[in-house]
């Protein structure tokens, strides 16, 4: 097939009439929709895997993650990079935004934006070789986000493609092509409905994995995140307690000494101090569960002698 297969622009036969229909009739075929649309996303786990470790490796070692995209799109992927940092602890200075029209297009419908390559190509000749790129979009052939994945590929950045269309041109360039086939939309064309669903879920999975690989998660627990109010500071006091059943106290006792979560435990556990917290974390990669095994061993050590 040569042409990429559009199947959000596809008016289904499943909505026929849909206007004539009850509020709770419309609104269990916009249900129905959604869970399509997350269903859709199994068959792109193997690729969702193959990106999130490319995104780590390079995010571990200094490079960026930039998002790529326009409209819908690229709302979706800065919802996404934007909550990175206090979910997960990734420097703001390590994500990055191509937007067709810049920041006024997140609030504004710039539409035409999407058509510039000139643009796309000014965008993603600022990729480099240690970065990596994720292009956004349900048709898979928005040409300012098809340059921009274009131009990053020639700089040497990895990239990746998330769409909603089989045969597409983005999906074809990229160095791994999440495919999401959410199918005809409930609303023929609109992509913020089940193919945006399906994109956030995939996006979702894709930094969450990131995170777990770059340690930012412990039994199921955020130990990266920042503490950046009382409620946080409170779920942090928590997290060190469940960890280390050191008792709420001791937990915030050592987050005021740290202001973070992961030394606070090694604290807890026994680390002579907040350095030596931070010399086991450096020495493994940041990693919770290994500096917490190399502590032990280092105590049980040195009551060996």
């Amino acid at each position: 097939m040569n042409k990429a297969v559009r199947q959000t622009e596809i008016i289904s036969h499943l909505s026929a009439s849909i206007d004539t229909w009850s509020d709770s009739e419309i609104l269990a075929r916009m249900l129905d929709g959604q869970r399509l649309a997350v269903a859709c996303v199994e068959a792109a786990l193997p690729a969702i895997a193959e990106a999130a470790e490319a995104i780590a490796q390079r995010i571990r070692n200094g490079g960026k993650l930039y998002y790529a995209g326009a409209g819908s799109s690229i709302r979706i992927g800065v919802q996404d990079g934007t909550e990175l940092p206090a979910t997960y602890g990734i420097d703001e200075g390590q994500l990055g935004y191509l937007i067709a029209g810049g920041k006024e297009a997140m609030f504004d419908t710039l539409a035409d934006k999407e058509d510039s390559i000139e643009d796309g190509r000014a965008a993603g000749a600022i990729c480099t070789q240690r970065d990596a790129l994720i292009a956004i979009a349900a048709s898979g052939r928005t040409p300012f986000t098809l340059a921009a994945l274009e131009e990053a590929k020639a700089n040497g950045a990895f990239t990746i493609a998330v769409i909603n269309a089989t045969d597409s041109a983005l999906g074809q360039k990229a160095d791994v092509e999440v495919l999401l086939n959410s199918g005809a939309e409930v609303i023929a064309g609109s992509t913020r409905m089940a193919a945006g669903t399906a994109q956030k879920a995939a996006l979702n999975f894709i930094s969450s994995l990131v995170g777990i690989k770059l340690g930012a998660v412990h039994d199921g627990m955020m130990v990266a995140m920042m503490l950046g109010n009382e409620k946080l500071k409170d779920r942090a006091a928590r997290i060190v307690d469940q960890i280390t059943g050191s008792g709420l106290n001791a937990a915030r006792e050592a987050l005021a000494k740290t202001d973070q979560i992961k030394p606070a435990v090694l604290l807890c556990a026994g680390a002579s101090s907040a350095a030596e917290a931070t010399k086991l974390l450096n020495s493994n990669d940041g990693n919770l569960r290994r500096a917490l095994a190399q502590l032990s061993q280092t105590t049980k050590t040195k009551l060996q002698h």
